[in-house]
C-alpha cells in the first residue's frame, strides 16, 4: 500500500485530526495516530467537545468531582475541555519541539457566543491561553468582523491563534491583515515574534453543499456541471491570496525580525455529498506550508485510496476563477453564499455550546453527591 499521508506529509501540508475525546487521549489512539499516520496536530470547536462530554466517555470522576464543588456548568466545561487539550499537547510536545513552534499544535475555540463582541473574546482567549498553560495551544478565534480585531489584539499579546470560521476571499484577506497588525503591535512590545503562530482555517466542504443546493434549484445542464466545484476553487483562490500577502513589503519587515506566516488550514475537509471522492478535499488541495485538518473517516480514506499526485494548487488560479465566475452568471451570488455560510457556522457552534451546557448540566446533577 502506498503511504498516501506520508506523501502529503512530504508535499508540505501538515495532517491535523479534526477530533478529540478524553477516550482518545487516555486509550492511546492519539499516541498512536501521531506515530503511525503522520498526526501532528488536533483541532477542536464546541461540537467536537459537545460529542465528546455528550457520550460520556471517561468524563464521571470529574464531573462527580465538580458536583461535589457544586461549580457553575460553565466552569465545568472549562475545566474539562481544557484538562483534554493540556493533556493532547503535552502528547504531541515532541512534535512541536522538532518543529520549532509549527505543528505539535492543540486548538481550543473561545465562547461561540461571544462571536460578536471584540473585547470579551480577547478576555477569553488571554484567559484559555492561561487555564491550558502549554506553549503549543492555538486559540480559536471566529472571523466575523468583531473578530477581526480581537485576532490582531490577540495575536500582539503574543497569544498564538487558529482563525477560524473563514468563507469568503475578502474576509480572509482581513484576517491576514489582522495576523499582520497584530505582529506589529507584539514586536512595539518587545515581544519575541519567532514564538507567536497562526493558522487561518478556511472552510471547504460547507461551500459545496450551500452552492450545490442552489445549483440543483436551478436545475440546467450548465448549473449541474458546476456541481463539487466551487469549495475547492475558492479554497484554491485563497492559497493565491496567501502567496501574494506573505510575499509582500509588509510582511518581508515582519519576517526579517523573527515572524512565521500565518499558514492557510483547510477545515471541514468531510465530504458531505457521497457523489464525490472521499478525498476530495485532500487530494485537491495539495500545497506547499498547508494545513489539513481531517476528521479520522477522511483520514483513513486518504490513507487507504488517497492519491497525492503533488502541488494541485499552484497554477489553477485562472480555472478557480472562471468557476467562481461561471457561478455568478447563472445568479448565485457568493457575497450571499458565503454571509450565509458565517451566519450558520457561528449559530451551529452556539447550538453545539447550548446543548453541552444542557447535556454537562444533567450530568452534575445525576453524579451532585446526596444532600447531609
Amino acid at each position: 500500500m502506498t503511504d498516501a499521508l506520508k506523501r502529503l506529509s512530504d508535499e508540505g501540508v501538515a495532517i491535523w485530526l479534526d477530533d478529540l475525546s478524553r477516550k482518545r487521549i487516555t486509550s492511546g489512539n492519539l499516541a498512536e495516530l501521531i506515530d503511525q499516520q503522520h498526526v501532528v496536530g488536533v483541532t477542536t470547536n464546541p461540537t467536537i467537545f459537545q460529542k465528546a462530554i455528550s457520550q460520556g466517555d471517561g468524563y464521571d470522576q470529574q464531573l462527580s468531582d465538580l458536583a461535589a464543588r457544586k461549580v457553575t456548568v460553565e466552569e465545568a466545561i472549562r475545566m474539562i475541555t481544557t484538562a483534554d487539550v493540556r493533556d493532547a499537547a503535552d502528547i504531541l510536545r515532541p512534535v512541536f519541539d522538532a518543529t520549532n513552534g509549527q505543528d505539535g499544535r492543540v486548538s481550543i475555540e473561545v465562547d461561540p457566543r461571544l462571536a460578536h463582541n471584540t473585547k470579551a473574546t480577547v478576555a477569553e482567549a488571554k484567559q484559555l491561553a492561561w487555564l491550558v498553560d502549554r506553549p503549543n495551544t492555538l486559540i480559536k478565534i471566529p472571523a466575523t468582523e468583531a473578530g477581526l480585531p480581537a485576532i490582531a489584539e490577540t495575536i500582539g499579546l503574543g497569544i498564538s491563534v487558529n482563525v477560524t470560521l473563514i468563507f469568503s476571499l475578502e474576509r480572509y484577506r482581513k484576517v491576514m491583515d489582522a495576523y499582520l497588525t497584530g505582529l506589529e503591535k507584539a514586536k512595539e512590545r518587545g515581544l519575541d515574534l519567532s514564538e507567536i503562530h497562526s493558522v487561518a482555517s478556511f472552510f471547504v466542504s460547507r461551500v459545496d453543499t450551500e452552492i450545490d443546493k442552489r445549483l440543483d434549484g436551478i436545475g440546467t445542464d450548465e448549473a449541474k456541471a458546476l456541481r463539487g466545484k466551487a469549495a475547492v476553487a475558492n479554497a484554491r483562490l485563497a492559497y493565491q491570496a496567501y502567496e501574494e500577502v506573505f510575499s509582500s513589503d509588509r510582511w518581508s519587515a515582519l519576517e526579517n525580525a523573527g515572524a512565521n506566516k500565518q499558514r492557510p488550514l483547510w477545515a471541514s475537509t468531510g465530504v458531505k455529498d457521497p457523489a464525490y471522492q472521499d478525498t476530495l478535499y485532500v487530494t485537491e488541495l495539495v500545497a506547499p506550508n498547508t494545513v489539513n485538518t481531517m476528521p479520522e473517516a477522511t483520514l483513513e480514506a486518504t490513507e487507504d485510496h488517497g492519491e497525492i499526485t503533488g502541488d494541485t494548487v499552484s497554477g489553477t488560479y485562472e480555472q478557480a476563477r472562471a468557476d467562481l465566475d461561471a457561478l455568478e452568471k447563472l445568479g448565485i451570488s457568493y457575497d450571499d453564499v458565503v454571509q450565509v455560510l458565517e451566519d450558520e457556522g457561528v449559530e451551529k457552534f452556539e447550538a453545539s455550546w447550548t446543548d453541552l451546557l444542557k447535556s454537562t448540566q444533567a450530568e452534575l446533577e445525576r453524579l451532585a453527591p446526596s444532600e447531609g
